[in-house]
């Protein structure tokens, strides 16, 4: 590795942890950096499978990310690429609707508009799946409701344009439909693991010890932050201006960070439900049993 950590994540509130030390970096006050004695290259990109592709391109050696691509890239894998280091955060993420859109009840999707950050991504893998539970037809090649990924970014000119009626997201994209094109929201997500640190398996297994200080300085940061909440929000706010060249307003995120719950820990029940859903989406076929992809420091690594 020479040096050198090669860390992504997403400019989404969902990665908190992730926005705050790449700003901390920004500033020359690395978080990361400082912990594991390393230089830290961050990459940024719109969503998982994005990130599963750079694993697999040994372009990344960890990063933070969505539980679908994950399990997707562990899956293609056959269990030998990708494991979790730890969790990070769950909800995040809503369904919400265009005013206007004739949308009041699930039974009302039906024949329209629905975009999601991307495809096979976790939302993306979550509404096919809350489709298919209301009885709708949702597949590669028939539509009873048209699932579109579209880029977050994208999302908002195409919800004003009055060319989606629906979008299942994350944060801060949630709360900006809310506050800047009146969208209501349907549901919320406040329990499915929205984002975990992840590495590859080659970079546990040569470098387990780093792999450990990781871990630690992500929970360390994960302590800082519910202890130190206005300085945490201001970094966030600096960062995404930075990601995305506007600042949001601490309006937004305070609207947004209500719906993100953090933490550290990883429930095995929810990741085996997004398994079952993205098979029943047909992203995926047989799988492997998910043991593997739990990473446990070696006690000779600590």
């Amino acid at each position: 590795m020479e040096g050198v950590l090669r860390l992504g994540h997403f400019p989404n509130l969902t990665h908190v942890q992730a926005l705050v030390a790449h700003q901390m970096t920004r500033q020359g006050k690395g978080w990361f950096e400082e912990r594991l004695g390393m230089e830290v290259r961050w990459f940024v990109y719109n969503a998982g499978p994005s990130v599963a592709e750079a694993f697999f391109a040994r372009s990344l050696d960890a990063a933070y990310m969505g539980p679908s691509p994950l399990i997707n890239a562990f899956v293609r894998s056959e269990g030998r690429e990708m494991r979790v280091l730890s969790g990070a955060a769950n909800g995040g993420a809503a369904l919400l609707v265009r005013d206007g859109s004739g949308i009041a009840e699930a039974a009302d999707f039906r024949g329209k508009k629905l975009a999601t950050p991307q495809l096979g991504n976790t939302q993306d893998v979550q509404v096919r799946a809350w489709l298919r539970e209301r009885g709708f037809v949702v597949s590669m090649t028939e539509h009873e409701v048209y699932v579109i990924p579209t880029k977050n970014a994208d999302q908002l000119a195409l919800f004003a344009k009055g060319e989606l009626d629906a979008v299942w997201t994350t944060e801060p994209w949630a709360s900006r439909l809310e506050m800047e094109q009146n969208a209501k929201v349907f549901l919320e997500d406040a329990q499915t693991p929205v984002t975990l640190l992840a590495c590859r398996a080659g970079f546990v297994e040569r470098h387990a010890a780093l792999a450990g200080r990781l871990v630690r300085a992500h929970q360390d940061l994960t302590v800082w932050i519910r202890s130190h909440e206005d300085e945490a929000k201001e970094l966030m706010r600096l960062e995404l201006e930075a990601l995305t060249t506007k600042a949001p307003s601490l309006e937004l995120l305070d609207r947004a960070l209500r719906r993100v719950k953090l933490t550290d820990e990883v429930d095995p029940a929810a990741m085996r439900k997004l398994l079952a859903d993205a098979q029943a989406a047909g992203f995926l076929r047989s799988a492997p049993p998910l043991d593997k992809l739990y990473w446990k420091q070696p006690t000779a690594s600590l």
